[in-house]
């Protein structure tokens, strides 16, 4: 296999899980947090919300470098 094919399929299902796991996460503000009326105490991530964080945080990583990978071949 050649480079480009490989950098191809890890941008690939690096983008689908991206996509994937940003929907898995849960919404903490509504969208009256984004004209300043939030009412919602900050809250930490715990458990399985964080370990999804963390993954999401990883995959869209690879997806960069995936992109700028391909860039630079």
């Amino acid at each position: 296999m050649e480079i480009g094919s490989v950098l191809n399929t890890v941008t690939l299902i690096s983008a689908g899980l991206s996509i994937i796991l940003i929907l898995l996460q849960q919404r903490g503000a509504s969208l009256g947090a984004g004209f300043g009326a939030s009412g919602e105490l900050y809250t930490t991530r715990r458990g399985l919300e964080k370990s999804i964080f963390n993954v999401t945080i990883i995959t869209v990583l690879i997806f960069i470098l995936s992109i700028l990978g391909q860039l630079l071949i």
